[in-house]
């Protein structure tokens, strides 16, 4: 009776022994796997001006397992996470309104980990309203009431725009379109030419934002047409394309503004340096024949249409080209 009491007992004894073994490895397993530890790491956030930048978020990822650790910067800029395991780890720094920044880090548990410095960049621009959607819904609003002719309507959408982003200078592309199709020119002057001086302002360099830059020339060189001083507005077309020399669309805009205000010899200039840079391009041989038609030059005019068809046949444009070169072809006979 003894000797089954015993028995009995070193059984309970090894299945307790087993229960707590597997215990210990389902809990101490996953652990190792999350690669937590006493590693420490501490550094700073600042701005471009070099001036603390508080709330920013700290996310620290492991980049062996899906452990994710937080911390947060102090009015200081000052921050400190603890707890990861030895091995490599993405540190995150993020705050809405700004460019996040990261760095991989190998974490030491039992040394001091050197200090992380964050540089967060401001989000400007017209970029910034992808924080924003109800100010990226005022701007769509303003835009297609440009489509449809209402341009007074579209000022005062772009004036409460502006009331809550005023650093967004580009706006004033949209502001003085609105004032060129009004005809009021010294208006729509002044808001192209606020848009380029913000851009030397914010940039230094035309070119580090092309798309602003060469709609605000372009915008210049047609308000200079309308006031018909060609000069002037080939000077502006020459900016436009000096920002964006290798920009086919860029060359086509400006021809198609030339073309709409009737100086042809200009718009051919443009379409044919559209076509240089992009050969393969159909729209602007369609637009080089209309414009040849127009000086009465039939020859280059059935060279460009051809060139069109011969590109691009199935465009919606092509009847409508084969018709014209059919009646041109029956002219010259």
């Amino acid at each position: 009776m003894i000797n089954k009491i015993n028995v009995a007992t070193i059984k309970s004894g090894v299945h307790l022994s087993l229960f707590f073994l597997i215990f210990l490895l389902v809990w101490t397993f996953p652990l190792a796997q999350e690669n937590l530890g006493k590693g420490r790491i501490n550094g700073t956030v600042i701005d471009e001006n070099g001036r603390p930048v508080e709330g920013a978020i700290i996310t620290v990822e492991s980049l062996t397992s899906k452990t994710k650790l937080e911390g947060k910067s102090d009015k200081k800029g000052h921050f400190a996470v603890a707890g990861m395991g030895t091995g490599m780890w993405r540190i995150t720094a993020s705050k809405p309104g700004y460019v996040s920044s990261s760095t991989d880090m190998y974490v030491r548990q039992l040394a001091t980990n050197p200090p992380i410095t964050f540089t967060l960049k401001k989000i400007t621009g017209l970029a910034a309203l992808t924080t924003d959607e109800t100010s990226m819904k005022l701007f769509d609003d303003g835009n297609k009431l440009i489509e449809a002719g209402q341009y007074d309507e579209a000022l005062k959408v772009f004036e409460e725009f502006l009331a809550k982003y005023p650093q967004i200078h580009q706006v004033h592309l949209n502001i003085g379109t609105c004032y060129l199709k009004k005809d009021d020119l010294d208006k729509a002057e002044a808001a192209f030419k606020l848009v380029l001086d913000k851009t030397i302002e914010v940039y230094g360099d035309y070119k580090k934002d092309p798309a602003a830059s060469l709609r605000a020339f372009a915008g210049l060189g047609e308000i200079y047409l309308k006031r018909n001083d060609l000069e002037t507005a080939r000077k502006y077309f020459t900016q436009a394309l000096d920002v964006s020399p290798e920009d086919e669309v860029a060359a086509y805009n400006v021809a198609e503004i030339l073309f709409s205000h009737q100086n042809i010899d200009e718009a051919i200039r443009y379409y044919e340096l559209a076509i240089k840079i992009k050969k393969d391009w159909s729209k602007p041989y369609h637009k080089l024949g209309l414009a040849y038609l127009n000086k009465g030059d039939f020859e280059k005019a059935l060279e460009n249409l051809r060139k069109f068809l011969e590109i691009d046949p199935n465009n919606p444009e092509a009847p409508t080209v084969k018709n014209i070169i059919e009646a041109v072809e029956k002219i010259k006979k």
